[in-house]
């Protein structure tokens, strides 16, 4: 008998809990027990300190449902701890990480658990395939950052990648082993290998309610991913620093050269100070370079958990 674990992150998400709970039941009803009858499954949400009704109603569908456990944090960790602290509650031969506002469709389910159970595949992920409904600025930003973090890191990340995505238990071994406070599972996910499939779909919008992530949020976000998996921004700061040495240098030279045989004086405080201006910019920008990657290690050498539970329907797991 095989298991099947859903991770279900939720942050103020009391509107849609119990639609997404009837429509994956649907599914699984429908479609994957019907085609697989010793597959089980345990539905894991994980409440990110929501400040909401969400645990409430999470508690009131594990009271009907054995099946359903949960995981409430003692305040807002933030989506990566949310999925760190439901693969470590897992305990399927399959897991899938999925949100509860359906824009991870259901219905694509039991394709993952077929090509799973059928195919030589030890992941089936998901992508979307378009962003309508989605700002324009935002997609295009969106666009840019993986253009970027593939330019500038050894990751090959797709664009419209979703966390939304079915694993075989080594895979989700594989991740926990990765224990960073500073997580950025798409990179994580990629980071590790194992053999995948993608599956692509129309961008959905929200059931109810609306999204948590900010412009602002996501630029954090995009930062936290670069940051984590590449140095070449440090590279780049070393690289502009001898750049902008050696103009100086020549500089200097001309002006000295200029002077001896001309007897130019050094005039126009004007171009100076925007010179000074462009490099103490530039300055400040390697040591924000420097201030990001020394701030991780900070963290890091803390050691501090990843998240904290306040209350939980796990007996053995903390």
């Amino acid at each position: 008998m095989s298991l099947l674990s859903i991770i279900a992150p939720c942050y103020n998400e009391e509107e849609s809990i119990f639609i997404f709970y009837e429509e994956f039941l649907k599914i699984y009803e429908d479609s994957i027990y019907p085609y697989d009858n010793n597959m089980q499954y345990e539905l894991i949400f994980i409440d990110d300190g929501s400040e909401d009704n969400t645990l409430d109603e999470i508690k009131s569908l594990a009271e009907k449902n054995e099946n359903i456990k949960y995981v409430s944090f003692s305040r807002n960790f933030g989506k990566e701890s949310a999925l760190y602290a439901g693969l470590k509650h897992s305990s399927g031969d399959y897991v899938v990480v999925m949100d509860v506002d359906l824009q991870d469709p259901p219905s694509l389910l039991f394709d993952m658990v077929k090509i799973i159970e059928e195919e030589d595949y030890d992941c089936v992920a998901s992508r979307r395939v378009s962003r309508k409904g989605e700002p324009v600025i935002r997609s295009f930003f969106a666009r840019m950052f993986y253009k970027l973090i593939n330019l500038t890191s050894k990751l090959d990340l797709v664009d419209g990648a979703r966390d939304f995505r079915l694993m075989k238990r080594s895979v989700v071994d594989a991740i926990l082993e990765l224990s960073e406070y500073n997580r950025f599972s798409k990179g994580i996910f990629n980071w590790v290998g194992f053999k995948t499939k993608w599956l692509e779909y129309e961008n959905i919008e929200r059931v109810k309610g609306e999204t948590s992530w900010s412009f602002w949020s996501l630029f954090i976000y995009s930062i936290e991913g670069i940051v984590s998996f590449t140095t070449l921004p440090l590279s780049i700061s070393t690289f502009l620093g001898i750049l902008f040495s050696f103009i100086a240098f020549i500089g200097i030279i001309y002006i000295i050269i200029t002077t001896l045989l001309y007897g130019n004086p050094v005039s126009g405080w004007p171009s100076t100070i925007c010179i000074i201006l462009l490099i103490g910019g530039v300055q400040l920008f390697s040591i924000g370079i420097l201030g990001q990657y020394l701030g991780k290690t900070y963290i890091e050498s803390k050691k501090r958990p990843i998240y904290l539970t306040r209350e939980s329907n796990f007996e053995f797991k903390k």
